[in-house]
């Protein structure tokens, strides 16, 4: 039996967890900050370094309290190294480093986007490999050729927005809150999804690469042609907003499934993953399981509590590294562009 904390800071979550051999979740433990940047429509990098260095301490005792371990139990000490906010990633990096050291645990560095594709593994245990991931977060969109569990090669990515960021962005633009993801999947449902004809960018040159920026620009202009005013009452939102942004909505999740599909069809995996924060949308989550049934391929989706940003899944990815021989020094430091594959 290993058992392996993992610690998450990456961006507004400040998250800690305890994991048994990277598939049993003792305890789970996620300090959100969403409300501190709501006012703003998106994560002030300073507020949320503050926020993490008073959150830290008693996240990380929450967690091992509710695991029931002690830190003398631990296998080791698992940390998100990057990619994500330099300022939120030394705080979880620092943390890490002084449990491994005054308990003498090894010190696992974990990239965050692998922790998201163990969240699979860890919510549905061995999975058919080779496998694709697509990783749809507010930060990331990728998809991930996962041939073993604990290797990854990308085969594309967004070239400008995340679908995450260009959720959050419209969002704001509309008036409706943040973070963006949630508000809009939930005014979506019911209205009319073919109100507005966006289109999203398609890649021509071969790569299974993303481009939102564009679909971002054509509902700021379509706001600004419409005279659509910001939401004065977000209990109260207008039918054409509604519509709008289930149009929006429906245009990005096309996009994100178009692609995975693609590439399934050139690269022929065993299975397919969905994971990372956008994969808690609902429609998204619909239309990917349909698309794999389409494909005759199983689909494996964490649930909810895995899809947003946590530290089970670093603990579940440290888990793989420790078992791979992965082990970092004391002179480990945050990579905010750490590359994956």
């Amino acid at each position: 039996m290993a058992l392996v904390l993992g610690i998450e800071t990456s961006c507004d979550e400040t998250a800690a967890a305890v994991v048994e051999d990277g598939r049993r979740v003792l305890s789970s433990v996620v300090s959100s900050q969403a409300a501190v940047h709501a006012p703003y429509g998106g994560v002030v990098p300073e507020l949320a370094s503050r926020h993490h260095i008073e959150n830290i301490s008693p996240v990380i005792e929450d967690a091992m309290r509710e695991s029931g371990v002690a830190f003398p139990d631990l296998a080791a000490v698992a940390v998100t190294q990057g990619p994500g906010l330099v300022g939120s990633l030394l705080v979880g990096v620092q943390a890490a480093k002084a449990i491994a050291l005054v308990h003498g645990k090894p010190l696992v560095p974990v990239h965050h986007v692998a922790g998201h594709v163990e969240a699979a593994f860890l919510a549905h245990g061995d999975l058919p490999l080779p496998a694709l991931a697509l990783v749809v977060s507010g930060g990331h969109t990728s998809i991930y050729e996962v041939p073993e569990e604990g290797l990854y090669r990308l085969l594309g990515r967004t070239r400008d927005d995340a679908a995450g960021e260009a959720f959050d962005k419209v969002a704001k633009l509309l008036g409706l809150g943040y973070p963006g993801g949630p508000v809009i999947d939930r005014l979506a449902e019911g209205a009319n999804d073919q109100a507005v004809e966006f289109k999203v960018a398609r890649i021509k040159d071969g790569r299974a690469d993303f481009s939102f920026s564009g679909i971002k620009t054509a509902v700021l202009l379509h706001v600004k042609r419409e005279g659509i005013p910001p939401v004065a009452d977000p209990g109260d939102v207008p039918a054409r907003v509604r519509d709008l942004v289930a149009s929006f909505q429906r245009a990005v999740v096309s996009a994100l499934v178009r692609g995975l599909a693609r590439a399934a069809a050139e690269h022929r995996p065993r299975s397919l993953i969905l994971t990372g924060g956008v994969a808690a949308n609902s429609l998204l989550r619909r239309e990917g399981e349909r698309a794999a049934r389409d494909l005759g391929l199983p689909i494996f989706i964490p649930p909810l509590s895995l899809t947003t940003d946590n530290a089970a899944m670093i603990a579940a990815a440290g888990f793989v590294g420790f078992r791979r021989g992965a082990r970092a020094t004391l002179a480990l430091n945050a990579e905010p562009h750490l590359p994956l594959g």
